[in-house]
């Protein structure tokens, strides 16, 4: 059985408030899961301490069991000092679609023609 570190939503539309939960990786993202570890709420202030509480010991209990956290339940043992903090890296994330390539294609080429005239 896979177990990931992950969050549960909950709170009603739009309000969202997410439980921070060990499940089976095969489970539903609102379903079933093993133990509840914390809550995170978003909708509160980044410097507020009540945005995010977590059972740290239980959470190295299960990360000792071998489960795997989501990249967000990641980032967060980061900033809590639970886990190393790991180099990410996405290099493509500036590089521009296809659509976006297109219009600057079309652009530079209108841009040549009015300046051959």
């Amino acid at each position: 059985m896979a177990l990931k570190l992950r969050l549960a939503r909950g709170g009603s539309k739009k309000r969202p408030f997410y439980s921070i939960v060990v499940a089976d990786s095969r489970a539903p993202r609102d379903g079933r899961f093993i133990e509840k570890l914390g809550i995170y709420n978003p909708l509160l202030a980044k410097d507020n301490e009540q945005r995010v509480r977590m059972d740290l010991d239980r959470v190295k209990h299960w990360l000792g069991q071998g489960a795997q956290p989501t990249d967000r339940i990641a980032r967060m043992l980061e900033t809590a000092g639970v886990v190393a903090k790991t180099e990410r890296s996405n290099p493509k994330k500036a590089v521009p679609g296809a659509k976006a390539k297109a219009r600057a294609e079309e652009k530079a080429a209108k841009a040549a023609e009015a300046g051959a005239e």
